[in-house]
């Protein structure tokens, strides 16, 4: 699976996969600025520790703000085996400017 998405792309996965997944790796003040509904919230510093309750058998939509933390999350779940990991090139922003444009940017 391709590493990266647009988040065009994304959009047209989670309409035609229901069993896709977003997981917002942005901080709890970032979440509260704006949000893809639905999306699975685990700060990027918690990921260690709680990676194990995450699907692996589905894809997985990884996303930040602009897409380097969630880089970086996708690199750590790669090397404990989650193989479905997709990172939403972009981030929320790009999400934001390309699927949700009244969604609120920072």
């Amino acid at each position: 699976m391709n590493k990266e998405i647009s988040a065009s792309d994304a959009a047209i996965l989670r309409a035609n996969d229901p069993q896709t997944v977003f997981l917002d790796v942005r901080e709890d003040s970032e979440l509260a600025i704006c949000r893809i509904e639905g999306a699975l919230h685990i700060p990027m510093g918690e990921i260690p520790e709680r990676h194990s309750a995450l699907p692996q058998d589905v894809p997985l939509i990884v996303l930040c703000h602009h897409g380097m933390r969630s880089m970086n999350v996708i690199q750590y779940l790669r090397a404990k085996g989650f193989d479905n990991t997709i990172n939403l090139s972009g981030g929320i922003h790009a999400w934001a400017l390309e699927v949700e444009p009244e969604m609120r940017r920072y």
